[in-house]
């Protein structure tokens, strides 16, 4: 049997967010940087994504991570960061998912009790301490690009639900915030349907209300992921979220097509933006560390270290710290007579996730 486009990779999750790494089969794509490269996979190779992330490889939840070299010299490789609507500049959960990855299989050199290595996002450089023991990464933490709030408290209209008030803030990714509980939404398991559901027509109402582009990078623009947030359930949390991220691109004329599906972490880059916002108000100072539990649970901590600028907007430095779990090894693979060698979609658990342009 004669098979093409063979992958190798690495199945893990972070605290409960599945991330796949794609080690092997790729050797590298055009562009002098991740993003280049970022971009040249969504204009020329967006078949690699949907192969991956689509049934009968991938599942609504899926996210998958390409490592590529880097012609930087600070960094040890690079990453492209692979979603069902997007290609996210920065993500926490992939990140950490990457670095378990290429120290427990030996990609890069690591030394114990702690390896510190830079990696190459399309977002810039990421700088990253893991903690490792016996060869096992214990735990990962990084700094992240800056983060900044965009808008605050700011009341939009969203279809069902009225007026509902927000903040709209960046931490890798441009996130919409909204209070789970004002909207009489607990954040637990059982409920996620019913919160990504509202997650999705506040995400939707906030891309159109509330425009917002990064001052470094005007192409990257608009809200993308929605951020529920509410009390903490488990000891030693500061917060609680649930972040939703869509599987499709929303009809406004069939509300029952509106689908996402929930962070299983409790999201890096959400931490970040929510951070940043709480900052911006005065509500949360530099260097104290930010428990946010996630929809199961687990806890990401995050911490802001410095305050700095990007283009006119305050901004602040973030780190992040979490631990990921390999959970299998897999060579992914195209049959010649699969009739659906890029995989496919099926309204019962995608919704309206069919062909459609991607967010950004």
């Amino acid at each position: 049997m004669k098979f093409s486009k063979v992958l190798h990779a690495i199945d893990l999750h972070a605290c409960g967010e599945p991330g796949r790494v794609i080690v092997g089969g790729v050797t590298d794509v055009p562009g002098d940087t991740m993003y280049e490269k970022m971009c040249f996979l969504e204009r020329e190779g967006d078949d690699l994504r949907k192969r991956m992330l689509r049934e009968p490889r991938g599942y609504p939840a899926a996210n998958c991570n390409l490592v590529l070299p880097s012609r930087n010299p600070a960094a040890a490789a690079g990453f492209v960061i692979l979603e069902q609507v997007e290609y996210p500049l920065m993500s926490g959960s992939n990140t950490i998912c990457v670095v378990t990855a290429l120290i427990e299989t030996g990609m890069v050199p690591s030394t114990e009790p702690k390896t510190e290595l830079t990696l190459e996002t399309p977002a810039g450089l990421v700088t990253v301490v893991a903690d490792v023991i016996d060869g096992k990464v214990t735990g990962v933490t990084f700094e992240n690009v800056p983060a900044f709030a965009v808008h605050l408290d700011r009341e939009i209209d969203v279809p069902e639900l009225g007026k509902v008030t927000v903040d709209v803030a960046w931490g890798g990714m441009f996130y919409v915030i909204a209070d789970a509980e004002r909207l009489g939404l607990s954040l637990l398991p059982d409920r996620a349907g019913e919160i990504a559901r509202a997650g999705e027509m506040i995400k939707a109402a906030a891309r159109e209300q509330l425009p917002c582009a990064h001052p470094e990078n005007p192409d990257v623009n608009g809200v993308t992921i929605c951020v529920m947030t509410g009390s903490p359930s488990v000891p030693g949390a500061t917060a609680k979220n649930a972040v939703v991220v869509s599987t499709g691109q929303l009809d406004w004329d069939r509300p029952a097509t509106w689908t996402g599906v929930l962070d299983r972490s409790p999201c890096g880059t959400g931490t970040c933006a929510r951070m940043a916002a709480l900052h911006a108000k005065g509500e949360l100072g530099l260097n104290e560390d930010f428990h946010h539990e996630g929809i199961l649970g687990t806890i990401f901590t995050g911490r802001l270290v410095s305050e700095c600028k990007i283009g006119d907007r305050r901004a602040v430095v973030p780190t992040i710290r979490g631990q990921a779990w390999v959970t299998g090894m897999a060579q992914y693979v195209v049959d010649p007579g699969d009739p659906f060698p890029n995989g496919f979609t099926v309204g019962d658990i995608w919704g309206d996730a069919m062909d459609k342009p991607l967010a950004h």
